[in-house]
C-alpha cells in the first residue's frame, strides 16, 4: 500500500532549524507532486511548499520563501523540507501528500492551493517554535 511517513518535527527555538522528511513508498516516486500542508491549532490547512520531480518545479508560498527549501532524494524516494529562521507562527503540524498530476499545464503553485486533490497523506510531524 501506499505510505507517507514524516519524521524531523521538534521543539526548536526561533531563528533555529529543522528538516523534515517524507519518505514515500508504495508508488512512482518520480512521477507524483509532493507538497507539504500544515495546519495550526484552530487554523486552516494551508499548502506551504511543492515539488514535482519530473519535471524539476518547485514553489513555496510567500510566507516560506527565503527561509524553507523543498528537495528530494530520488534514491531514497524522500522528500526534504529544510527550515530555516523559524518563527513562532510556523508552529503546526506539518504533513506531506501526494498527488499525481493530471492536468495539462498544472504546476506546484496550483497544488499547494488544493489539497482537497491529493490522493496520498501522511500522519503528520508536530513543529513547535518558541520565542
Amino acid at each position: 500500500e501506499v505510505q507517507l511517513v514524516e519524521s524531523g518535527g521538534g521543539l526548536v527555538q526561533a531563528g533555529g532549524s529543522l528538516r523534515l522528511a517524507c519518505a514515500v513508498s508504495g508508488l512512482r516516486f518520480r512521477d507524483y507532486a509532493i507538497v507539504w500542508f500544515r495546519q495550526a491549532p484552530g487554523k486552516e490547512r494551508e499548502g506551504v511548499s511543492c515539488i514535482r520531480n519530473r519535471d524539476g518545479n518547485l514553489y513555496h508560498i510567500d510566507a516560506v520563501k527565503g527561509r524553507f527549501t523543498i528537495s528530494s532524494d530520488n534514491a531514497k524516494a524522500t522528500v526534504f523540507l529544510q527550515m530555516n529562521n523559524l518563527k513562532p507562527e510556523d508552529t503546526a503540524v506539518y504533513t506531506c501528500a501526494a498527488r499525481y498530476p493530471t492536468v495539462e499545464g498544472s504546476t506546484c503553485r496550483l497544488h499547494v492551493k488544493d489539497d482537497y486533490g491529493m490522493e496520498y497523506w501522511g500522519k503528520g510531524a508536530l513543529v513547535t517554535v518558541s520565542s
